[in-house]
């Protein structure tokens, strides 16, 4: 018998199983328009959340509307989500680890704040195939930055919270899982996550990953 820890780990996307495209592609557009950059990503942060873009309660088009009229950035909607989606770039090996735990037994999903933008990426990438479920922000109607969404995220899956894993690189969501009771790791590289993924499910051979590469092995 296992002796296993969790029965699902959830994947963030951007900063997981993805670069960090979203901070990267904003960081390009503000250089591009002579921007702080730091106010520029303030306001992007902001306004996703606000305009209703990030819970599908507007789309795109509203998002980079709200984006000139608080910033004055140039171009349109088409080339400004380009620079963001082209540094979401996969990475590889965190593929492989969700298909290692699904023949484990273990659900293997995808927890993520990416609006619409999830859709069209996987239509570019078709990464969902390697997973069994995935929970987007944009179709929830509720996002990471809430704690209920934690609680919402259990119940579909049918799971309590001491048996779901979190991976995430952003420690606010991470805290919010954990206050509903499940496991968290904090991404800080791929090397750190394996081996605190294997104390959970010691089926995985994280030695086994770390030659892999393209895996990160330094603090992000």
């Amino acid at each position: 018998m296992s002796d296993r820890l969790i029965d699902a780990v959830l994947f963030d996307y951007g900063g997981v199983i993805a670069e960090e495209g979203f901070v990267w592609g904003l960081t390009a557009i503000s250089e591009e328009n002579g921007l702080d950059r730091n106010s520029f990503m303030a306001s992007a942060f902001e306004l996703i959340e606000t305009s209703g873009y990030l819970i599908g309660k507007a789309d795109e088009a509203a998002f980079w509307k709200a984006m000139r009229e608080a910033t004055g950035v140039k171009g349109n909607d088409k080339e400004l989500s380009r620079e963001i989606l082209s540094r979401f770039v996969l990475r590889p090996w965190v593929l492989a680890l969700a298909d290692d735990l699904r023949s484990l037994g273990i659900t293997a999903g995808i927890l993520s704040d990416q609006t619409s933008w999830l859709d069209q990426l996987d239509k570019r990438d078709r990464f969902f195939r390697h997973f069994d479920i995935v929970f987007n922000s944009f179709h929830m109607g509720m996002s990471k930055r809430e704690q209920e969404v934690f609680g919402e995220t259990a119940r579909r899956l049918g799971l309590p919270g001491s048996r779901i894993c979190f991976i995430d690189d952003n420690e606010g969501n991470c805290a919010r899982a954990e206050k509903n009771g499940w496991q968290s790791i904090i991404y800080k590289n791929g090397v750190q996550v394996l081996r605190d993924l294997a104390m959970l499910v010691p089926d995985i051979d994280a030695s086994r990953y770390e030659t892999t590469p393209g895996i990160d092995k330094d603090n992000q």
